[in-house]
């Protein structure tokens, strides 16, 4: 079969390119996979995550696959630049370091990576310009102890003893969420929150609202007026609100104010319009 040349940029539905084949995203190889509704399923999944070099030794029912187009759902360019493999040896010949997803415990010596560290570390070979890879085994066996002894580490996931077998391109899903949550929050939420209001501006909203609720009688009885001024202040403090919400709150306690004088104008006039006009008496 022999390995096809790496493709070109990899684009989202947006078409923005997020990837190159051949780059230094981790190489997501698929030994022997059965189902090509999997191996779409699991190019959807990369995509979602920003990985985007599938590889693919001897799929069973050949490649292309028009079946997995159909599940690919927008990452058809990731099954366009798929590389084709007659052996696992061959799709990891450039890299330096590979993963095994196993669920099973080996009779190899190797060590083995929980889900909380692959993330970070796969991220910082990735600055570093080092080539990784991870190895997924066919559907119905998963990967041969020959394809594991090939890799440096085993990648296991906590799934429930009693029943450990995850669909491929569920694994593959795992894996690429793993990998993208060891860059933290996504530059789209960086800088997200603005700054806390100054002191000054939040004692200028307690003082407002204090007025005005003194004004209204809130504060009763008066031996507690100090006790209920803690209670409404600690909870504004704990919000840490933005100078944008400290504006937003004294316009709502304004216009709470004069709504109330609004409201007593409408009523004095609506009573006054009820008030029955008195007759005048004939002059004698």
């Amino acid at each position: 079969m022999g390995a096809n040349k790496p493709g070109k940029d990899v684009h989202d539905q947006l078409g923005r390119a997020v990837g190159k084949n051949g780059g230094t995203v981790p190489a997501v190889i698929l030994v022997n996979p059965q189902l090509g509704e999997n191996i779409g399923s699991a190019a959807r999944s990369m995509l979602n995550f920003g990985l985007t070099d599938l590889r693919l030794v001897a799929p069973r029912d050949g490649w292309p696959n028009p079946a997995a187009e159909t599940l690919a759902a927008g990452a058809l360019s990731v099954l366009e630049n798929a590389q084709l493999f007659d052996t696992t040896e061959a799709a990891i010949a450039d890299l330096n370091y590979v993963l095994s997803a196993t669920a099973r415990r080996r009779e190899i010596e190797l060590p083995v990576i929980g889900v909380d560290g692959v993330g970070p570390k796969l991220r910082a070979m990735e600055r570093d310009g080092t080539r990784t890879g991870i190895l997924f085994g066919p559907e119905n066996a998963g990967l041969t102890n020959a394809d594991v002894a090939l890799s440096e580490a085993i990648l296991t996931y906590p799934v429930n003893p009693a029943f450990q077998s995850l669909n491929l391109a569920q694994a593959v899903n795992v894996f690429a969420f793993l990998y993208a949550a060891g860059e933290g929050v996504p530059d789209t939420f960086d800088d997200a929150l603005s700054d806390v209001a100054p002191r000054e501006d939040l004692v200028r909203l307690f003082d407002h609202l204090e007025a005005e609720l003194e004004e209204a009688g809130f504060f009763y009885p008066a031996v507690k007026k100090e006790l209920m001024r803690h209670n409404i202040r600690a909870p504004l403090t704990r919000a840490r609100l933005t100078e944008q919400e400290v504006r937003t709150f004294r316009g709502i306690v304004k216009a709470l104010s004069r709504g109330r004088g609004h409201h007593i104008d409408r009523k004095r006039q609506s009573e006054s319009k009820k008030k029955p006009e008195t007759e005048k008496k004939p002059e004698s």
